[in-house]
């Protein structure tokens, strides 16, 4: 049986580069990482797909994990890439080479909607490495869709799964019928999406968010607003930050425009993306300067009073 997953927010962490050749920006990556720490993140998510792990080295992704290991003290996720059971495992093995008990667990996508198959894969990366796993449904990396029913069997029949991350729209829906169909005492079930559909997806019992925004204090206490609160907690927290988590989730420069946003409250140094994102565009920076400016301003104010 593998570790169950906290609930609250499991802050997923862009990949920060730098210099003519887009090396990684440790100094960045640790002062990011320092950050989620300390507006009350219960874990990081390293090496997902807003951390363009798929354009790292092994060596690239090996330092990420160490630095971010080295930056806190909060428990990790390693997102893994590969879609096919044998090149997962050796990545498996690469995270649990570096962070040791500092490894949660790791995030493996689905990768058919076959529910013996998923279940076969999961199972074949489990039984070489013992890690517990997040099962990650999120079509738009893997060009898999999975129905809920087949993710509950799947879960069920999986005991070292520590959580669902549900990343297939209608998120809240689909989180309520996994978790109708696992019944009590089921795995936590996260959302994901950069927060855009947080506050349906707690009302639907979601235990929180495995996700990236550019304030993610506020996903902290909305998230915390809804355990305590309810969902009319939740909305008076999160309602004022809603409209940059849109602007940050526009198709194609999503990554873009959150790297963006980190650069401009001082978390980075170096918005760069590595390719295939799309970089960010400059007519759109121009055209927004000042209330991009004025709106990150007023939210910082937020944001500080909500932690």
């Amino acid at each position: 049986m593998s570790i169950i997953l906290d609930r609250g927010v499991w802050g997923v962490v862009p990949t920060p580069f730098t210099g003519s050749a887009l090396d990684v920006d440790t100094d960045s990556l640790a002062q990011l990482v320092e950050h989620y720490e300390a507006v009350g993140a219960v874990g990081l998510t390293v090496l997902g797909v807003f951390g363009e792990a798929a354009s790292l080295s092994v060596a690239e992704k090996a330092l990420v994990l160490e630095t971010a290991a080295e930056a806190s003290s909060l428990p990790i996720v390693a997102g893994v890439t590969a879609l096919a059971t044998r090149p997962a495992i050796d990545e498996v093995l690469a995270a649990q080479a570096v962070l040791g008990d500092r490894l949660r667990a790791v995030m493996v996508q689905a990768n058919t909607a076959d529910p013996d198959s998923l279940a076969k894969h999961l199972e074949g990366i489990h039984r070489a490495t013992g890690a517990g796993i997040v099962l990650q449904d999120y079509p738009a990396a893997s060009g898999v869709s999975v129905p809920a029913r087949a993710v509950a069997a799947v879960v069920r029949r999986c005991p070292f799964v520590a959580a669902v991350k549900a990343e297939a729209p209608p998120t809240a829906l689909n989180i309520a019928r996994l978790l109708a169909a696992l019944g009590a005492g089921g795995v936590p079930v996260f959302g994901g999406l950069g927060g855009q559909g947080l506050l349906d997806e707690l009302a639907a019992g979601a235990a929180g968010a495995m996700t990236g925004f550019s304030f993610p204090e506020a996903l902290v206490a909305a998230v915390r607003a809804a355990h305590d609160g309810g969902p009319e907690a939740a909305a008076a927290v999160f309602a004022p930050f809603l409209p940059l988590v849109n602007f940050e989730q526009q198709p194609r420069i999503a990554l873009a425009l959150r790297k963006e946003l980190f650069l401009r409250r001082g978390f980075i140094a170096d918005a760069s993306v590595r390719t295939p994102a799309a970089p960010f565009p400059a007519e759109l920076g121009a055209m927004l300067q000042g209330q991009l400016d004025a709106a990150l301003e007023a939210l910082d104010s937020l944001a500080a009073g909500v932690r």
